[in-house]
């Protein structure tokens, strides 16, 4: 069995509420979560961390936030998730995070797959995990803490 190297993780539906806020003027706003981002930086020094989003119309609003928390960001459209990783990455270390109708084609060939509560039936059903927690209610945290005792360290809250 390989070790995870990176950690990819969906946007909206998991960092974000998965809510799009428009206005007459067109996407504003997304909601982000508390405990996510410090969480990411206690699993950071064991994976690489890399943040995909398929949002076109509101990736300027998720750049912004992913740009703050110093991660890498890029635009992967839902559908070419699978062939992404396989152009960068070896599939059997990726720990991937979805929520969405078609993250259950990327948690059936990675190495471990992480669905948030609220996600898509057939992302929980490939899930190895399914946080107790919603997108931008600290779901990302609760992974990441799944994680590092799962994976990396021995970890006792």
């Amino acid at each position: 069995m390989n070790k995870p190297k990176v950690f990819i993780l969906d946007v909206d539906g998991v960092l974000t509420d998965g809510c799009f806020y428009y206005s007459q003027n067109g996407k504003i706003v997304k909601k982000f979560g508390p405990d996510d981002n410090d969480a990411l930086k206690l699993l950071e020094p064991f994976i690489e961390i890399r943040f995909i989003s398929g949002d076109k119309r509101g990736f300027e609003i998720t750049k912004k936030r992913i740009d703050d928390m110093n991660f890498k960001l890029d635009y992967v459209s839902t559908i070419k998730r699978m062939d992404w990783i396989k152009e960068n990455y070896n599939p059997d270390e990726v720990i991937y995070m979805g929520d969405g109708i078609f993250d259950c084609y990327v948690m059936k060939e990675v190495f471990y797959s992480i669905a948030t509560a609220e996600s898509d039936s057939n992302a929980k059903k490939y899930a190895d995990y399914i946080t107790e927690r919603t997108g931008a209610h600290r779901a990302v945290a609760e992974a990441c803490l799944h994680l590092l005792e799962k994976f990396f360290e021995p970890y006792n809250p």
